[in-house]
């Protein structure tokens, strides 16, 4: 759905010789699927390098779980905070369940304090209705999102503000 059609796959062939040199034969396999598609591969240290120098020369990445947790973590903080960004693990042929949560996943540390930006969590629910056709109620979610992270009032400590949880929400 990605109009530039640009995929990137993260890899450590250089390293792993094993498991990361058949996912990048894996990877040229499945691309001759997706002739329409344009692709590139790069390893997950320079591709962190890539986000912080030119992150308009990405579009979607591909990674195996631990680097792409890695490099997910990286894109949230160069938007601002963990606390704000959400995550999907999607199956398109909805084969499988798709799980939507914030990026930054359970924070038992701050539990109870009000301290925690429910941002990610309530785009998480955006992404999920999305996947489920609910299209107006992702709209006005999103709207609500908008409205919050554009009053400097309603930042909490993450964005470098004062608001709470429970202001936020």
């Amino acid at each position: 759905s990605r109009p530039r059609k640009l995929l990137t796959v993260i890899t450590k062939s250089n390293a792993q010789r094993h498991a990361m040199v058949m996912w990048d034969e894996i990877a040229v396999q499945v691309s001759k699927e997706f002739p329409d598609v344009t692709w590139d591969k790069e390893l997950v240290d320079a591709s962190t390098a890539r986000m912080i120098n030119r992150p308009a020369s990405l579009d979607t990445i591909v990674a195996t779980n631990l680097h792409a947790d890695i490099l997910s973590d990286l894109a949230a903080a160069l938007a601002g905070s963990l606390g704000i960004a959400p995550t999907g693990n999607i199956d398109p042929e909805r084969r499988f369940p798709s799980m939507f949560e914030p990026i930054h996943g359970s924070a038992f540390d701050i539990m109870g304090q009000g301290l925690a930006n429910p941002v990610g969590t309530f785009w998480s629910v955006v992404m999920l209705l999305e996947h489920l056709g609910e299209d107006a109620a992702a709209r006005r979610l999103m709207q609500a999102i908008e409205q919050v992270t554009a009053n400097p009032a309603l930042h909490t400590r993450d964005l470098g503000g004062k608001a709470t949880t429970a202001q936020v929400t």
